[in-house]
């Protein structure tokens, strides 16, 4: 039997990491520039802390999770979203007692059971920050700013940010009447699954993807959660596009912008590429003001984003936004000829990586036109050649790759010739 991946992951080759590494560094640098610390949390947590933080009538905690019992019989779940298990971690280790907001960034492996895409796999990896402690829009306007930061510095064009604020527990009750009213006689053109949210969760009608119903029309004819606003959500929805006019950063508000969880509050936001598709978002987040308080702690305002690296990935290589080798080109082949010079071949190859050279030594007993053939597919700047005459001499044949130049040196001055090309 032949094993095959999984449905709906991946194997990262060695071609594929240079680009995992840019954006990943990219993401350090701009976290390091916000001031943003790492945190790191378990790949699995209580099967609860999701149904309670993510919401039970959630697809994510209905269809998508990995829940099993483990050998004690407790339920755990595979992390299938990043700012649940960082809001854990800020209420276990006493994080209200640090400068407020205490400002997080992380990068980990999610797992969601759902239908895989492009740049959205079962296990897929995610840069995310949070900055919790803190409901001032200052606050909102910094994480989309570190967002807008991010994904430009990638290299990324014809970016757009979308907004909306969807209010609180003080405005959205009548805004869900209002919504509920307007669904009620249109239920039958809606997908089974706008029907069933329609009793637990209307607000996520509007999160819909489904196009083989009328769900889409009837969200654009839905009515508009921002003029349901209180006078205090409406307050910190002016304040946060001046802080972003005053940031320069261009956006536009989409009043059906809600995201797919259930723990947000006010802000919502999302940055687009150009292509279009409900599937095409490479950052997402939002404002979470009552999370914490659903985990067990003190009323906790919070804000924070995702975003999906192998999309990111994907974006960054369909724009061609930066220039990246396939892989990283070996320094030196050390090819012999020869038992003794095998074993001089071996201490020449580590002697190189001592260095600092990527040196790799191809395998000794094979003809030397394999040798150098093997050189020649690891794209080898260099190949060193040693023969029953060169150890004899205590030298070495040092040949370029790129232009065939092959010369003679001392077998001592082997690594600084190759530090000098």
């Amino acid at each position: 039997m032949q094993f095959r991946l999984p449905r709906g992951t991946q194997d990262r080759l060695p071609e594929d990491q240079p680009y995992w590494e840019y954006v990943t560094s990219v993401a350090r640098e701009q976290a390091r520039l916000f001031g943003y610390g790492q945190i790191d949390t378990p790949v699995f947590e209580h099967a609860g802390l999701f149904q309670r933080g993510v919401g039970e009538g959630t697809d994510i905690v209905e269809k998508e999770t990995y829940t099993f019992p483990d050998r004690s019989g407790e339920d755990v779940t595979l992390r299938p979203e990043g700012t649940a298990p960082v809001c854990r971690a800020y209420l276990e280790h006493g994080m209200h007692t640090r400068p407020q907001p205490v400002r997080m960034h992380y990068f980990c492996p999610i797992f969601r059971y759902e239908r895989p895409q492009a740049g959205r796999l079962r296990q897929h990896h995610q840069f995310g920050v949070e900055a919790i402690g803190d409901g001032d829009p200052s606050v909102d306007a910094e994480v989309i700013d570190l967002g807008w930061r991010f994904t430009t510095a990638l290299g990324l064009q014809g970016l757009s940010l979308a907004i909306n604020s969807i209010g609180d527990p003080s405005c959205r009750p009548q805004y869900l009447a209002a919504l509920k009213d307007y669904y009620a006689p249109r239920l039958g053109e809606a997908c089974p699954d706008c029907r069933m949210r329609y009793e637990r969760n209307p607000l996520r009608m509007l999160d819909c993807k489904r196009t083989d119903f009328a769900c889409q029309d009837l969200v654009a004819e839905a009515p508009r959660i921002t003029d349901f606003l209180c006078a205090d959500c409406d307050v910190h929805f002016a304040t946060l596009r001046r802080y972003l006019e005053a940031l320069d950063i261009p956006f536009f508000i989409n009043p059906t912008l809600v995201r797919g969880l259930d723990y947000y509050t006010r802000t919502v936001f999302e940055i687009l590429p150009p292509e279009e598709g409900a599937q095409s978002v490479v950052l997402g987040g939002g404002r979470y003001d009552g999370l914490i308080e659903q985990l067990g702690g003190r009323p906790t305002p919070g804000i924070g984003f995702g975003s999906g690296l192998e999309r990111l990935i994907l974006n960054v290589k369909r724009q061609e936004a930066a220039a990246l080798s396939d892989g990283a080109p070996v320094d030196a082949v050390v090819v012999s000829l020869g038992e003794a010079a095998a074993s001089v071949a071996v201490r020449l190859a580590s002697d190189l990586r001592q260095a600092g050279h990527r040196a790799v030594l191809a395998q000794p007993g094979r003809s030397l036109r394999g040798q150098m053939r093997h050189a020649s597919a690891l794209n080898a700047r260099y190949t060193l050649v040693l023969g029953d005459a060169e150890v004899a001499a205590g030298t070495v044949q040092v040949k370029s790759m790129d232009t065939g130049e092959q010369r003679e040196a001392p077998l001592a001055e082997a690594a600084s010739l190759v530090s000098r090309a």
